[in-house]
């Protein structure tokens, strides 16, 4: 004769679940007895707070589709500030055999790279400069460097 298949642990897992769905059942049928409204109605006043009165109809605000800016609104002539791209700096390292230097901006004390290429005039170390900004493969350049 064959033994049963069902152990111990399934005959402890079978009663865990009907215990589980006799509770969930339990659960179901005093909240159908409570009867309890399960939703309140919420109203947001005019200051965007939620209330539990409805808002008063003599402070609502009409609103033209027209006057609603969607995305960043167009700037006015007077905002925009004089941006000046010539900056002016010293030279920090130039090394003439290899072409390249650094020069460090007065500004911000920023160390920006150059190169033979975006020098204009002849400069050393330790010259007063201007130059402008490029952006490099490895930060900001400076280019049309001139000395002052």
């Amino acid at each position: 004769m064959a033994k049963s298949q069902q152990t111990y642990s399934k005959k402890e897992k079978e009663k865990a679940k009907l215990k589980k769905r006799e509770e969930k059942q339990k659960k179901k049928e005093a909240r159908k007895a409570d009867k309890t409204p399960g939703i309140d109605f919420v109203y947001v006043d005019y200051n965007g707070n939620l209330v539990d009165t409805p808002p008063d109809p003599s402070m609502k605000v009409e609103i033209e589709a027209e006057d609603i800016v969607l995305g960043i609104p167009p700037k006015e002539e007077g905002d925009r500030e004089a941006f000046d791209p010539v900056r002016k700096g010293t030279v920090s390292f130039y090394d003439s055999s290899k072409g390249f230097g650094f020069i460090i901006d007065n500004e911000n004390s920023e160390k920006y790279f150059t190169h033979v290429s975006g020098i204009i005039d002849e400069i050393s170390e330790n010259d007063n400069v201007s130059f402008e900004l490029e952006k490099g493969q490895r930060g900001m350049n400076a280019v049309k460097v001139t000395k002052i």
